[in-house]
């Protein structure tokens, strides 16, 4: 383990209230990876990292937050990252890549009717519900030839906390699943959100830290931010003057934070699209500044084991 911990320690981190995200719709037999993965475990007592100001401005303290997801339509595609549930008789169908390399070669399960993410990332999230196996695409493209194309894939069981050999990436830059960071309507519905979020910056450091396995930068710039970063919102920003959706979204960036997974706008958090998403109670978000962030020391959080499954 990491930080030479004990795995006895991991089950009595889990049992003291470490808890796994609310089920899928479509897929409630399958966890979204165990509950003492890294996305699932709270960082709200870890400390400051050192550079914590640097970074955070590096980032932008006067930038503000964003919702990228809600309800109805953005240039013509549902606003955020949609997610399509499959089956263990979903036909399974090859997919040729760009970074052959760092991808997992599939099959894929991908049905006729598969939900593409608009704009030019096109990120496909597949959950098969019967084997609990995550299939994450980046760039999904249909061929002249009828088939697939994609920049990158990653193949992930939800009941596993192993992670991507090191310097690979996944359907994501920081070489992470994408699923597990997303804000879900469900979730916020009933309440809280048990796990960090995903976001994106502008601008990353050819750098990497756990869990995340891969870079995109050039930079070596130590003011920018590394993938992996986990940061959180600070414990005494004022949240009760928050619609209802919002304050349940800014009361798990306290308990969990958000981990950087890609170069993208700053401040950006990622979620799932849904018609119950109250898109004017979203732009509250777009309130908070980046000051009201800290980095945290993740290095703290206890590696899990990666064949470790949920309880």
């Amino acid at each position: 383990m990491r930080h030479g911990l004990a795995a006895t320690f991991v089950v009595a981190l889990a049992l003291a209230g470490v808890t796994a995200a609310a089920p899928l719709p479509g897929a409630p037999g399958c966890p979204v990876f165990p509950r003492w993965n890294d996305w699932n475990q709270r960082v709200d007592d870890l400390p400051v990292t050192p550079d914590s100001s640097t970074i955070i401005a590096s980032i932008g303290l006067t930038d503000h937050m964003h919702a990228d997801f809600g309800s109805g339509l953005w240039n013509g595609s549902p606003i955020g990252i949609p997610v399509t549930v499959v089956s263990a008789s979903t036909l399974r169908v090859p997919v040729s890549f760009d970074y052959a390399g760092e991808s997992d070669a599939g099959p894929y399960p991908i049905p006729p009717d598969v939900r593409i993410e608009g704009g030019s990332d096109r990120h496909a999230i597949l959950v098969d519900r019967d084997a609990c196996m995550l299939y994450e695409l980046f760039g999904l493209q249909r061929t002249q030839a009828g088939g697939w194309d994609a920049g990158s894939g990653a193949i992930w069981n939800m009941r596993s906390n192993a992670v991507r050999p090191e310097g690979w990436t996944s359907a994501d830059a920081a070489g992470l699943p994408i699923l597990p960071g997303l804000a879900r309507f469900g979730e916020v519905a009933q309440g809280r959100i048990d796990h960090a979020l995903r976001f994106t910056v502008s601008q990353t450091r050819r750098a990497y830290i756990w869990p995340a396995r891969h870079y995109a930068s050039s930079s070596t710039d130590p003011t920018l931010p590394p993938m992996g970063l986990r940061v959180r919102l600070k414990s005494g920003y004022d949240i009760s003057g928050f619609p209802p959706q919002s304050r349940v979204v800014l009361r798990a960036l306290k308990e969990y934070g958000m981990i950087l997974a890609d170069n993208g706008s700053d401040w950006y958090v990622s979620g799932v699209p849904n018609p119950g998403w109250a898109n004017d109670d979203l732009h509250a978000l777009h309130q908070v500044p980046g000051s009201a962030f800290e980095v945290v020391d993740s290095s703290r959080l206890v590696e899990p084991l990666a064949g470790a499954e949920s309880q």
